[in-house]
């Protein structure tokens, strides 16, 4: 302490620092960061993609409730129609081999008439499968329409989530592709809501009921399905870039990344990127798919 009062009038006398006449450190300069560096705002929710994705992905509730409803179904089944125990077992079993069918099928059938009108195909598959096992008098005739309702439910697993990825915005897809799951439990429930809300009616009506109820949400569906635009990039497969660049503005978050979006597809269809006709050739390789089956 002596020694730093000793020094300080010498110190004051070398820098001329005094009290009075001493200024206070100025501030570090502040940095302009440009707005191009700065995090973008995430962009709002595409209602109507939203929209177009949830109605499409309700197709999965047709498998969902058929595996729901046969679960409590099967044992009303094996009382009225007098069968064992693996002829129930082939019943409840056959539906995965079965929708394998429609799930291969669907493929090529969505790139013939398109994503939009394949849903609505397989509603009307489903539609006529629940009636017929509705309607059956015999285990034979039952699985025969197990095996028609099978198709449909393979249909519609294979043909929601394509639809949906390829109207969805990049920034909502994977969310958007997640319905499907959803829906398949929603289905369940419903199927077990169906057996819990039948099971008190006579043997021979309570299981036919069960099974044939299921035809009013696969008509609910085939009409709301209707309402829905066609998927851009089959209409780009087909030469209709006005109709899909019209899809794409609905669809996308920007005017920007519906350009993108259009770019990319018209370059997988094999459509030069300089051509902005509304209705253009196009190959029928790139047109039905040919190339995506041969390239698997």
């Amino acid at each position: 302490t002596t020694l730093y009062l000793s020094l300080a009038p010498f110190s004051i006398i070398m820098t001329g620092a005094t009290p009075e006449n001493r200024t206070a450190p100025s501030p570090p300069p502040v940095k302009h960061v440009p707005e191009s560096v700065l995090p973008a705002k995430p962009p709002k929710r595409n209602n109507y993609a939203f929209a177009c994705a949830i109605l499409a992905s309700m197709t999965s509730i047709l498998l969902g409730y058929d595996i729901g409803v046969m679960s409590g179904a099967m044992i009303y089944i094996k009382r009225d129609l007098k069968i064992n125990d693996l002829q129930i077992g082939i019943l409840a079993g056959s539906l995965n081999i079965y929708s394998l069918i429609g799930s291969c099928a669907a493929g090529r059938t969505s790139d013939w008439i398109g994503r939009r009108y394949t849903i609505v195909l397989a509603g009307a598959i489903f539609f006529a499968g629940a009636i017929l096992m509705g309607l059956s008098p015999n285990y034979a005739f039952l699985m025969f329409g197990r095996f028609i309702a099978g198709i449909g439910v393979g249909y519609a697993l294979m043909i929601a989530p394509v639809y949906t990825a390829e109207v969805s915005p990049a920034s909502s897809r994977g969310f958007l592709n997640s319905f499907p799951e959803v829906f398949i439990n929603a289905g369940i429930m419903l199927g077990y809501v169906s057996n819990l809300a039948f099971s008190n009616l006579p043997l021979k009506v309570g299981w036919r009921l069960m099974l044939g109820i299921g035809a009013v949400p696969s008509v609910i569906l085939a009409i709301g399905v209707l309402a829905m635009p066609e998927s851009p990039r089959w209409l780009v497969m087909q030469g209709r870039l006005g109709d899909a660049k019209r899809v794409l503005d609905k669809t996308s978050d920007s005017p920007t990344e519906a350009t993108l979006r259009l770019e990319d597809i018209k370059h997988a269809a094999g459509i030069p990127a300089d051509c902005h006709d509304d209705v253009v050739q196009v190959s029928r390789r790139n047109s039905h798919g040919e190339g995506v089956w041969r390239e698997l």
